[in-house]
């Protein structure tokens, strides 16, 4: 019966505004095709379009090899880190139901970072492909300490009790940081390189191994639009309408950690865009978030990219990272959010 009401509910207004959330899907689509044509062609060499159609299709062309080895996987990467952390960012900000929730705010971020920070120094990892495994174990440690410390005692893991134990484990994960790089050199040197947050020499390699963590990430998210939909009306009115609140939550969270730690392990801690995008989305999809989560994701993807290509371009023939670019962008764009119109409540 909760079921059909909410359905009831939800239709009306979903069949009004389908053609215009359609047209703006194709719209991303288009502008996401247009991107990656510019990553493939777009660096310290120019590439024409034809030449790296020929080295896509046909394998042929002296610019096979700068196509194939540098200029695919880097697109890849910059697709996947940014619907990633657009799609986290969506996630986060509607099951602690805070308009200022991103990605790190579970300390998911904090903790690959410290991972990758004491695999360089006790470890002794010199590689990218091996900063993965790191980073994705410590942002599975890290959002597991926050739900346990965010559980206990009366009541079950509400969204402040999360974002409270977020912020403390996020503040000593930073400390621990801290100590390690400045006691060991090696590890300061190996960390700066990673932490930069950059695409620029992100191989098919590590694109492969972090490919399972991020499927698996986007699945169990797309999948709790309509829960989360009833968990903006509050834990108990979701309950009423037959949403598992608990369940949901814990999926998010383990939703979270795979999207986030795939996407910090792939090119390191990118800002903003976790942060800005699903604001973005909400002002032409609106709160609906069986369209704010997939739209999160092709805009995040949207957004990355193009910095990605502007961060190539500004300093020809050196390169700006990624992550630069994103805080560069996104900062302006969020801003004008603000200005514009007071954050929603979710």
């Amino acid at each position: 019966m909760s079921q059909l009401l909410q359905r009831s509910v939800a239709e009306p207004a979903d069949s009004r505004e389908r053609p215009r959330r359609t047209a703006w899907l194709l719209v991303w689509l288009v502008v996401l095709l247009g991107c990656v044509v510019l990553s493939l062609t777009v660096g310290a060499q120019l590439v024409a379009p034809g030449v790296v159609w020929d080295a896509l299709a046909h394998h042929r062309g002296e610019a096979e090899l700068i196509v194939w080895q540098l200029r695919v996987p880097r697109t890849v990467a910059g697709v996947a880190l940014g619907a990633a952390l657009g799609l986290a960012g969506a996630l986060m900000q509607s099951l602690t139901r805070n308009p200022l929730a991103d990605p790190g705010l579970l300390g998911v971020n904090a903790g690959a970072a410290c991972a990758v920070a004491a695999g360089v120094a006790f470890a002794h990892v010199t590689q990218p492909g091996q900063y993965v495994w790191f980073a994705l174990l410590g942002a599975g440690v890290a959002t597991a300490v926050v739900y346990l410390l965010g559980s206990t005692g009366r009541g079950a893991a509400s969204p402040v009790r999360l974002v409270l134990a977020g912020a403390a484990v996020t503040s000593v994960l930073t400390g621990i940081i801290s100590a390690i790089v400045l006691t060991h050199g090696i590890a300061f040197n190996g960390y700066r390189a990673w932490t930069v947050g950059s695409l620029e020499n992100v191989s098919s390699t590590v694109v492969w191994q972090v490919a399972p963590v991020l499927v698996v990430g986007f699945a169990l998210t797309l999948g709790l639009g309509s829960a989360l939909n009833a968990i903006a009306l509050g834990d108990q009115l979701a309950s009423a309408l037959g949403a598992h609140v608990t369940r949901v939550r814990v999926v998010g969270l383990v939703a979270t950690t795979l999207l986030c730690g795939g996407a910090t392990a792939l090119a390191g801690p990118v800002a903003f865009t976790g942060l800005v995008v699903p604001h973005a989305v909400r002002a032409f999809t609106g709160p609906d978030n069986r369209w704010v989560l997939p739209m999160s994701a092709l805009v995040g993807a949207v957004l990355v990219l193009a910095s990605d290509v502007v961060g190539r371009v500004v300093l020809w023939p050196s390169e700006l990272q990624v992550s630069v670019v994103t805080a560069v962008l996104g900062a302006p764009v969020f801003i004008g959010i603000v200005r514009r119109r007071r954050l929603a409540q979710l």
